[in-house]
């Protein structure tokens, strides 16, 4: 069989209303003001997608989208960056979400969810779709589609069958709360995972990355990324363990900085780097994607990224 795909990205396709420099002193009655305003494609699975497809993968995504406009905007942006969209669902009885961050000067945010994140659409029942494709990324466990452990542990099981390597983000839980218990069956068959360090804390109880690392692992996941945002990331498996630095940039948003640092980890890996090589491309990625207001609009090539590394 042709190989369809280096990259399977499934999960969360939906709009930001992003908000910056939101002043929290009303102006009137009901009005409020802010320094800027703007709407942005993403969701993990659509920032992976792209961001791999960039990077020079070949990438396709499996999501649900509404037949609304929102979900047109999703399907035209991800087009647009050459991501292949056969699999992407239109869902009459289900709204496209849309989520408000509201981004602070120094690019960390908070964001607002809604009843829409919560659908999920059945992954799984596409499984005859994952074969040929090198890769299947996650995004992310412990939300929807991925908040479901029989959802979690089919689709898993379905793309090491057909020998594709299993990378999975995190998130911290909106609707359904599942701890690593809950995953124990599924938690073996993953390649790569990459909480960031709130994550990590929040399902481990730990405070330092080694023993973050160390809980995982003992849950039988091979390889384990702990993302530390200003102080690069951690990385553990049975033989080594790698600290790198993160590279300097002035922040604008963190919005999708640990999507790109998942797509840019899981090409580099496709292409033969090795761990620490492809943690540092992934860190540039990382990097380059707060440069910019929305998850998509600061990465543009993998030669942009080598670059950004060579200074």
């Amino acid at each position: 069989m042709a190989q369809k795909a280096d990259i399977l990205c499934i999960g969360v396709a939906l709009v930001d209303s992003i908000i910056r420099g939101f002043d929290p002193e009303p102006v009137s009655a009901s009005g409020y003001r802010a320094v800027s305003g703007s709407l942005k494609v993403g969701g993990e699975a659509v920032n992976h997608a792209v961001a791999a497809a960039r990077l020079g993968m070949k990438a396709e995504i499996l999501c649900s989208l509404g037949a609304d406009s929102a979900g047109d905007m999703v399907l035209a942006y991800l087009n647009q960056a050459g991501v292949n969209t056969d699999l992407v669902i239109r869902a009459e009885e289900h709204p496209t979400p849309v989520t408000t961050m509201f981004v602070r000067e120094d690019g960390t945010r908070k964001s607002i969810t809604n009843l829409a994140h919560r659908y999920n659409f059945h992954p799984e029942q596409y499984a005859s779709c994952f074969s040929g494709t090198r890769a299947v990324v996650l995004g992310s466990l412990f939300r929807a589609p991925f908040d479901d452990p029989g959802i979690i542990f089919s689709v898993l099981r379905a793309a090491r069958e057909v020998g594709a390597s299993v990378f999975a983000d995190t998130k911290l839980p909106n609707f359904n709360v599942l701890a690593l218990d809950d995953l124990k069956e599924a938690l073996p068959l993953i390649d790569y995972l990459t909480p960031n360090e709130d994550e990590a804390r929040y399902y481990t109880g730990k405070e330092d990355p080694d023993e973050m690392a160390e809980v995982f692992l003992a849950y039988g996941v091979r390889n384990v990324i702990i993302k530390l945002g200003s102080r690069g990331c951690y990385f553990r498996n049975a033989e080594e363990a790698l600290s790198l630095p993160p590279l300097p940039v002035d922040a604008v948003d963190s919005t999708g900085a640990g999507d790109c640092f998942m797509a840019g980890f899981a090409s580099e890996i496709l292409r033969g780097s090795s761990h620490k090589e492809a943690l540092r491309f992934a860190n540039a990625c990382g990097a380059i994607c707060t440069t910019a207001v929305g998850a998509g609009a600061a990465l543009k090539s993998r030669e942009q990224v080598l670059r950004w590394i060579s200074g």
